[in-house]
């Protein structure tokens, strides 16, 4: 890694240990590099120092808003995290390919389905471009799911540390033989995001509350490895 990554890690991570206490025993399940695609639920600003200095020192890219690039030390950050701009409300074929791309150079490729922050914690309706670039990559997805830095604010006004907890769930591919149709990647979306979803406590699960209603058509796990839906916890 850089020197400039190294520094940045190393301010960001001692930030976060002063204002947050993170539970992230479950990064070690995350393998030290991709091909892979990791899927997460988008709470605040905190979700990329979190997310990324637990991570390190994997290789990473990530698909990020555009308008982040604006602010200058905001952008030299994720410039720094590999951050890919990709414009939000159209179909950004450059952004696409530049993720499939660091696919293929094997990195981390870290993905919110929602598209915009919840700042409530609770899951939004997600953008399929996470089951497209499933598709076309062929790269496994894992959802990583984490929840507690709602409370940052209300915490931070009453000089109180913000408990954050990180859940890795199991990886599994997104199959489909054909150009899906609107219907199926409608399907393939829920199926994805439930599993997102069944990471987190029930109070979190938003749009994608009702487990009962998953199903698991297109999606495929090795031998072995068991459907997330079946950690849902209450």
């Amino acid at each position: 890694m850089t020197f400039r990554a190294q520094a940045v890690q190393f301010t960001i991570r001692g930030l976060l240990g002063f204002l947050c206490r993170v539970d992230d025993d479950e990064i070690a399940r995350i393998p030290s590099q991709g091909p892979l695609i990791i899927m997460v639920n988008h709470i605040n600003f905190l979700d990329a120092p979190v997310g990324f200095t637990s991570l390190y020192p994997r290789p990473m890219a990530a698909l990020v808003k555009k308008e982040t690039f604006d602010n200058p030390f905001i952008g030299f950050l994720f410039d720094t995290w590999g951050g890919i701009p990709i414009r939000r409300g159209e179909a950004d074929l450059e952004a696409f390919l530049k993720a499939r791309e660091a696919l293929q150079e094997e990195k981390i490729l870290v993905v919110a389905p929602e598209g915009t922050r919840s700042n409530h914690g609770r899951l939004l309706k997600a953008h399929p471009g996470v089951v497209l670039l499933a598709i076309k990559s062929g790269a496994p997805v894992l959802p990583v799911a984490y929840y507690g830095a709602e409370r940052f604010q209300q915490n931070f006004s009453h000089l109180l540390r913000t408990e954050v907890h990180i859940r890795v769930g199991n990886p599994f591919r997104v199959v489909n033989d054909a150009q899906p149709n609107r219907s199926d990647l409608d399907q393939m979306l829920g199926e994805v995001m439930f599993q997102l979803a069944a990471l987190l406590p029930a109070g979190y699960r938003g749009h994608y509350s009702h487990l009962d209603q998953a199903t698991e058509k297109f999606l495929h796990f090795e031998e072995g490895v068991s459907s997330n839906l079946l950690r849902a916890g209450g």
